[in-house]
């Protein structure tokens, strides 16, 4: 087996004989996320993933983030480490059953979370990313009707601030549904300074006790900036290395799940992705992300629409 700092040379070595670019999400390990040239959210990668000059695209992340590396690179080469890599919140919104749920609902809007598979967002009107959710749904005027899918809490949480009544879709993420609500207050009392920080994907009772909602990119920004030092943070724990990277005088106590045999604070696809089959990767090109022409150009519609829509609105 090679140790790590030979895998991280030949890593390096072959993003440049192939001219790739390694794109990592903040839930990644942390060594992808050092080994990586861009780390960030959803929408960060799929700004990057549309603009970037590299002829190969390696994204360090779930399924569904390297279907939008293809569809808006259409060109490029675009690959992930593990094909298994999938997201439980896209997963729990399946094609046959999503299209039963709109015919319900003819004359609504239909606006679809980011995290959707390539087959979901063909059927989009809009997507959206946790970051720009709540500026663009109040975008629309106020008569448009609106279905949402697939996180049943982030919909909620985003009617909960805009005052829409939009149609949501049952749908959840299996680390954000699982904190614990009684451990996270019992935190609070250990270390009453401390601040609760949750993304949106939470459910509403550990909403209701976070003092700053947010994605994963708003988190991060808001640790930087505020003058506190202590926080409780319910997102996926991979978002702590970069928060401690950046605020190395901060102390950062992740919100324990109410599963205490498992670590449910972990994305367990998203950490199926290791050194060893980024490398692999690279040296073979596989797995590759593969859509056929048509699907992508109907898939990007609504991609596009968000990305212009939150050039717009400065987000």
């Amino acid at each position: 087996m090679i140790n790590n700092l030979s895998l991280i040379q030949s890593i390096c070595d072959l993003k440049r004989k192939k001219n790739a670019i390694i794109l990592s999400h903040y839930y990644q390990n942390n060594s992808i996320q050092e080994i990586a040239d861009y780390v960030g959210d959803s929408l960060a990668l799929a700004r990057l993933a549309s603009q970037t000059n590299a002829d190969v695209i390696i994204l360090c992340g779930v399924h569904f983030m390297a279907e939008t590396a293809k569809i808006l690179s259409p060109k490029k080469r675009v690959f992930i480490p593990d094909i298994n890599a999938r997201c439980s919140l896209a997963d729990s919104c399946p094609l046959s059953e999503f299209k039963e749920f709109i015919k319900q609902y003819p004359y609504h809007l239909i606006v679809s979370y980011i995290n959707t598979s390539v087959e979901i967002k063909v059927l989009t009107d809009i997507v959206v990313t946790s970051g720009n959710a709540c500026k663009i749904i109040e975008s629309f005027p106020k008569n448009v009707k609106l279905i949402f899918a697939p996180d049943r809490n982030l919909g909620n949480y985003i009617n909960s601030i805009t005052g829409r009544d939009m149609i949501i879709w049952n749908g959840a993420c299996h680390v954000h549904e699982q904190f614990s609500l009684e451990k996270i207050l019992n935190l609070k009392q250990k270390y009453p300074n401390a601040l609760v920080l949750a993304h949106p994907e939470c459910k509403s009772a550990i909403l209701k006790i976070a003092d700053y909602i947010a994605s994963t990119a708003g988190l991060l920004n808001y640790v930087s900036q505020s003058k506190r030092n202590k926080f409780i943070v319910a997102t996926e724990s991979g978002i702590l290395h970069k928060m401690k990277m950046i605020n190395p005088d901060k102390f950062f106590i992740p919100a324990p799940p109410n599963d205490s045999t498992c670590a449910c604070n972990e994305c367990s696809f998203m950490r199926l992705n290791t050194l060893e089959k980024l490398h692999n990767c690279l040296k073979y090109e596989e797995p590759e992300i593969i859509i056929d022409r048509e699907t992508i150009k109907k898939a990007a519609e609504p991609i596009n629409k968000m990305l212009k829509l939150s050039d717009k609105l400065g987000l």
